[in-house]
């Protein structure tokens, strides 16, 4: 039996280091500030965004 994907919940990428940068970023999980206040709000295709732009944060893309 598979699990849909859509269906999953995305687990929060936060490991307890809750610093933000002087880009509004947290230094360890790479959310913006608002993006770590609402996360308990976001739906989980919002979740997924939220993810594919901390992606791009970590190689270095600072504009998402």
């Amino acid at each position: 039996m598979t699990v849909d994907v859509q269906l999953k919940p995305v687990p929060n990428p936060c490991i307890g280091v809750c610093a933000l940068d002087e880009h509004d970023l947290c230094i360890a999980c790479r959310r913006s500030g608002i993006e770590i206040a609402e996360w308990g709000v976001y739906s989980n295709e919002q979740k997924r965004q939220v993810i594919r732009k901390v992606i791009k944060r970590e190689a270095g893309d600072l504009s998402v």
